[in-house]
């Protein structure tokens, strides 16, 4: 299962919102620094309005959602590239994550203490990056110095690495995260081999009061960090409410819908982030039923049949023989496989076959 990290500065909310993603109280969500020291993990589901339909299809009353999991990580200080605050710890912990989940904080509250005085969420940013980017050197540089020695005994393979290494180096020292770096896809095949922190695809999750949660887009903060993350990170934003969401989390369906309504809230920004991360992941779901239950089962996109087959049971790639496939839209459209069969939606791929978002598949493989 892939992992999404939740990182920032001490008390910008990174607990909370671990808290609410898997509606629990496991993290400390308390008013200090560092009150998450060991990373806190939790796995939750990756909400999809597709299952209940095919549920009904299928006749069957178990439906099981994909899932990603989130671990809450220490907070960052600045001089963490440098040990301090819990640095160390903080940068291993991001090394095992797939996908960072930023918390910005953008709410005054004097009551919060703010670890960098004024409230500047780009500031905040510059300062999380800044320290990874400084991780990312120091591991850069050590790596280097193996290779260098490789390269001057004229090994190919080194010598291709070390020019990577010059590139990432420069990429780096201009201040640019590593996942800005224009790469062909072997080199970032390679890339992955330097677990470089900034490497990983990243999501900023602006923390807003109630106050703002009829127009988030309204507090200045959310704008800054949707722009700069986008043109400057290429990369995208979800908005939330630390303090709504620990007010949701011990609450029914149906009595959390009446509080955001009466808080002015379309909706909890958590699915939001969860859909998000998904995407940002590059994953995509494909479904599968039986007289038991539907499944969403996760895959990365371009997984080809065998190996989205291997995602079930080992077995059915080694032996796979073909999939029966369909689209998600299309059974729901006829009501059932025999109905789409009959009007052509059904179909047989083979080894090559890419599968594709919403595909619903039974695979055939030989024992």
């Amino acid at each position: 299962m892939l992992k999404a990290g939740i990182v920032g500065l001490p008390n910008v909310g990174k607990s909370t919102l671990f808290n609410a993603l898997t509606c629990s109280h496991k993290a400390a969500a308390e008013n200090y620094p560092f009150c998450t020291i060991e990373p806190n993990v939790g796995v939750v589901n990756v909400p999809d309005a597709r299952l209940e339909p095919l549920a009904r299809i299928a006749k069957v009353a178990t439906i099981i959602p994909a899932a990603i999991e989130y671990v809450d990580i220490a907070g960052l200080v600045a001089g963490a590239s440098k040990g301090e605050g819990l640095g160390n710890q903080f940068l291993a912990n991001i090394r095992e994550v797939d996908a960072v989940i930023q918390v910005v904080r953008c709410f005054e509250d004097p009551d919060v203490v703010h670890t960098m005085g004024a409230l500047d969420p780009l500031r905040d940013i510059e300062v999380v990056n800044t320290e990874m980017i400084l991780a990312d050197l120091e591991a850069v540089a050590h790596r280097m110095v193996k290779v260098t020695k490789q390269a001057r005994g004229g090994e190919k393979e080194a010598l291709v690495e070390l020019a990577l290494l010059e590139r990432v180096k420069l990429h780096l020292n201009s201040g640019k995260p590593a996942n800005l770096l224009h790469l062909f896809e072997e080199e970032r095949a390679t890339l992955r081999n330097f677990q470089l922190l900034t490497a990983k695809p990243v999501i900023y999750a602006a923390n807003i009061a109630e106050a703002d949660l009829a127009n988030p887009d309204a507090n200045p903060g959310v704008a800054a960090v949707k722009k700069y993350a986008r043109e400057h990170l290429d990369s995208g934003a979800v908005v939330f409410c630390s303090k709504l969401e620990a007010d949701l989390v011990d609450l029914s369906p149906a009595e959390a819908a009446e509080f955001l309504q009466a808080a002015g809230a379309k909706d909890s920004g958590v699915g939001d982030l969860i859909r998000e991360s998904y995407r940002l992941l590059g994953l995509i779901s494909f479904f599968t039923h039986n007289e038991k239950e539907v499944r969403a089962w996760t895959i990365r996109t371009g997984t080809k049949a065998p190996q989205a087959a291997g995602v079930i049971h080992t077995d059915f790639e080694k032996g796979f023989i073909k999939a029966e496939v369909l689209a998600h839209a299309e059974l729901v459209k006829h009501g059932s496989a025999h109905a789409a069969r009959e009007t052509g939606h059904y179909r047989i791929e083979g080894r090559d076959y890419v599968v594709k978002d919403g595909d619903v598949i039974l695979f055939r493989f030989s024992h």
